[in-house]
């Protein structure tokens, strides 16, 4: 059975209620025990550096050269929170009402409403660390609107949230690291999970500059390690996010939740060639003032393909500006799960402005002659600057060129209230889990949670844990240690005696490519089914015949991506598992076979109410799933309409 440990009680009263409740751990007492936080980025610095400030020994892991790397520096438009500065309407229960819907009501509602009720303070955090925010000309901090709401909560700095955000955090981690309460290990990669009378004590790590496999033991883990989207190959992830730690844990016992949920962003610049390594993201803010558009016929479209006519000479009465004209209450802000579907609805219509068909355009050319390009330029200007150095466009000229691309995961270790996992001990935050944001996520919210978790959450729930642990500490000579250390061995040696062809890389994107054309923004059941085989296949292949240079005591980026990469064909077959047994359209999850007559997302709540829950049942063994039921009383479930 699955316990989520929802408190009793009216929504509201939920989180103040269980605080008082949890189990304490006097401050002499907090120096006794250990804490690994594998994972650097907004959820992993904001805990460590909280648990540091409390009195906890901290180790904090991260595979880059320094927590500053962490991938959520690129996050760029914004980070909501229900503060109300803009006095239309905002408050905490609008908040947490706009993200159960945007999420397509397949998330808790207890969980969401803490999110929303500890958004403020985050910001009052962030302004005390010295955050930038943006201000207004009397002082106060700036809100700007983000998709699938109709209030302006967003906070932002430029176009730079996400690095501005994590130079905060990280300076509250710096201060803890000085202090020798947090250890900061770099260059180092969690491969493994360790567990001693079934409860996550530590865990197994290469340091990728010399090699060395280490053991790291604690009383407690808390995984902060982001998504899994690089299993689609390319995706506006860091070239270095992986699902390793995660899935290593769910090789372990862990279970995992809502694989096959997946968020297709849909303002990302176009591919344009097949050795293209990752996307860059242009942040939704843009679609405050950019307008989307494509021709209204096709063959208008083709010319814009074959580059007889360019954008500037089509009149507006040739534009289809389809999402104001589809969703005239929303416009351009609509959820980015229907902003993207639409995009490729136009482009399967023939509709695509670029060379490959696959784009459409955004357009800022209505809001630089309403306020000006100075205006403009001081919103976005580092945005559209990057965009004309990737492009070659400038967008203050010519419209930007936009199509979808895998973004962001919601499904992630399954997780209670307390944010702790099917391991007792082991802890999921950030994006690293599944709990807040249901079948799509809502615009500037990865940051609010990844925040509202290190700092104001995982601090209070970790402390119950703790407070029932006794302070022994268990040695790194334990045989589940040893056992654990040889397991990883076994594996490298596997992937370096290999004697095949095939570069790690490639069968990388051999996967990406069957999970983005039948895993991604639209599924059917004949297509999950195919792809199934195909990484079945793949799979063997790939243990029988991938090539790797090098040795493991060396600095060796093949074998890192090698070990990374035989997870994800792991993990994509089950993100297919669980796409086939959601028959059911739901936010980001499109199921080709239910949709309304109008072509959207047609929920099946009588059936699908549920997170699932998948337990892993051993090496090529049907993976075992479970349900938790979702249950809405302060939510009425409708039919998603941003018309």
């Amino acid at each position: 059975m699955l316990d989520n440990k929802i408190p009793q009680g009216p929504l509201a009263e939920k989180w103040s209620q269980h605080k008082f409740n949890l189990k304490l751990v006097n401050p002499a007492n907090k120096r006794k025990y250990d804490i690994i936080v594998v994972g650097t980025g907004l959820a992993g610095a904001s805990a460590a550096a909280s648990f540091g400030e409390l009195g906890y020994n901290v180790k904090a892991f991260c595979y880059q050269d320094s927590a500053r790397r962490a991938h959520s520096i690129a996050a760029q438009g914004g980070i909501n929170a229900a503060k109300n500065y803009k006095n239309d309407g905002d408050s905490i229960f609008r908040l947490f009402y706009d993200t159960i819907k945007g999420g397509d009501y397949r998330s808790r509602e207890a969980n969401v409403y803490r999110l929303a009720e500890v958004s403020n303070a985050i910001i009052d955090q962030c302004v005390a660390q010295g955050v930038p925010f943006a201000r207004e000309y009397g002082g106060l901090l700036d809100n700007r609107s983000f998709g699938g709401a109709q209030v302006s909560r967003t906070f932002y700095a430029k176009g730079q949230t996400g690095q501005q955000l994590l130079l905060g955090a990280y300076s509250a981690l710096s201060r803890q690291v000085k202090t020798g309460k947090v250890k900061l290990y770099t260059r180092n990669e969690m491969l493994d999970l360790v567990l001693v009378d079934g409860k996550a004590r530590g865990i197994i790590t290469r340091n990728l500059v010399t090699g060395a496999i280490e053991r790291h033991s604690a009383h407690s883990v808390v995984l902060a390690t982001g998504g899994y989207g690089n299993v689609f190959f390319l995706s506006t992830n860091a070239m270095g996010c992986n699902g390793t730690a995660a899935w290593r844990a769910y090789k372990k016992g862990a279970q995992f939740g809502n694989p096959c949920f997946t968020q297709i962003h849909p303002t990302c610049i176009p591919v344009h060639g097949t050795q293209q390594s990752k996307l860059t993201l242009m942040s939704e803010s843009l679609r405050n003032d950019g307008r989307v558009w494509v021709p209204k016929t096709v063959e208008m479209a083709q010319k814009l393909q074959k580059g007889e006519i360019k954008p500037t000479e089509i009149a507006e009465e040739d534009r289809d500006y389809y999402l104001e004209r589809i969703y005239p209450s929303f416009g351009n802000l609509v959820p980015r799960d229907v902003a993207s579907r639409n995009a490729k609805n136009m482009c399967d219509a023939g509709k695509g402005v670029n060379e490959t068909g696959l784009a459409v355009f955004l357009d800022f050319k209505t809001a630089i002659e309403r306020d000006g390009e100075d205006v403009i330029r001081a919103k976005y200007g580092n945005l559209f600057q990057m965009y004309e150095k990737i492009t070659d466009d400038n967008p203050y000229k010519t419209p930007m060129m936009i199509y979808p691309a895998i973004h962001y995961t919601m499904g992630g270790l399954w997780v209670d209230y307390n944010l702790m996992t099917t391991i007792p001990g082991l802890y999921a935050i950030g994006e690293c889990n599944f709990s807040d944001h249901g079948g799509n996520r809502l615009g500037a919210s990865a940051l609010m949670q990844g925040l509202a978790d290190g700092y104001f959450v995982i601090p209070y729930t970790i402390g119950d844990y703790l407070a029932q642990t006794p302070y022994d500490k268990v040695p790194t000579s334990h045989p589940a240690f040893e056992e654990a250390e040889k397991e990883v061995r076994d594996r490298i040696n596997i992937l370096l005696t290999s004697k095949g062809e095939k570069t790690p890389d490639e069968f990388h994107k051999e996967l990406g490519l069957i999970m983005w054309e039948y895993c991604g923004m639209a599924r059917n059941e004949e297509g999950l089914k195919k792809a199934k085989g195909m990484i079945q296949k793949l799979r063997k292949e790939y243990w029988a015949g991938v090539k790797l240079i090098g040795i493991n005591e060396e600095m060796n980026l093949t074998l890192e991506k090698a070990l990374r990469i035989a997870d994800f064909l792991e993990l994509g077959e089950l993100m297919v598992d669980d796409a086939l047994t959601r028959t059911e359209s739901c936010g980001g999850h499109f199921r080709e076979e239910s949709q309304t007559p109008e072509g959207e997302a047609l929920r099946k709540d009588d059936e699908f109410a549920f997170v699932s829950c998948w337990e892993y049942q051993g090496d090529d063994q049907p993976a075992k799933l479970n349900k938790e039921e979702l249950v809405f009383e302060n939510v009425k479930l409708t039919q998603r309409s941003y018309k």
